[in-house]
C-alpha cells in the first residue's frame, strides 16, 4: 500500500491551517469515522448495507483526498458482502493511520 500521509496531513494543514488543536480534533474524527464504517463494513451481510457502508468510506476517501481510500472502497462496492480480501485491506489502512498518528 501507498503511504498516503504526507497527501492526508497536507490537506488536514491546509483546512486547520496555524491551529494545531483543530489540525488534532480533524485527524481524530478522521480516524474515528474510518474506524466505524471498516466496522459496518465488516457486518454488512446484504448487498444494500454492504454498498451503502462501502460507499460511505468512498465519500469519507474523498472529503480527506485519499486516494487510497477512494480505491479500496471501490473495491468493496464491486465485491460481495463480507469480502475478506477487502475487510483485511481496509483493516491495514485504517491500522496504518491509527499507528501513525
Amino acid at each position: 500500500m501507498v503511504d498516503e500521509s504526507g497527501n492526508f496531513d497536507s490537506h488536514l494543514a491546509a483546512a486547520a491551517g496555524q491551529d494545531l488543536g483543530l489540525l488534532a480534533e480533524l485527524r481524530a474524527c478522521f480516524v474515528d469515522s474510518l474506524t466505524q464504517h471498516v466496522d459496518l463494513l465488516g457486518r454488512a451481510r446484504c448487498d444494500a448495507n454492504w454498498i451503502m457502508a462501502a460507499l460511505r468510506l468512498k465519500g469519507l476517501g474523498a472529503t480527506f483526498h485519499s486516494s487510497e481510500l477512494i480505491d479500496l472502497a471501490g473495491e468493496a462496492v464491486d465485491g460481495a458482502p463480507g469480502d475478506p480480501v477487502v475487510l483485511r485491506k481496509l483493516g491495514r489502512f485504517r491500522d496504518q493511520f491509527t499507528t501513525s498518528h
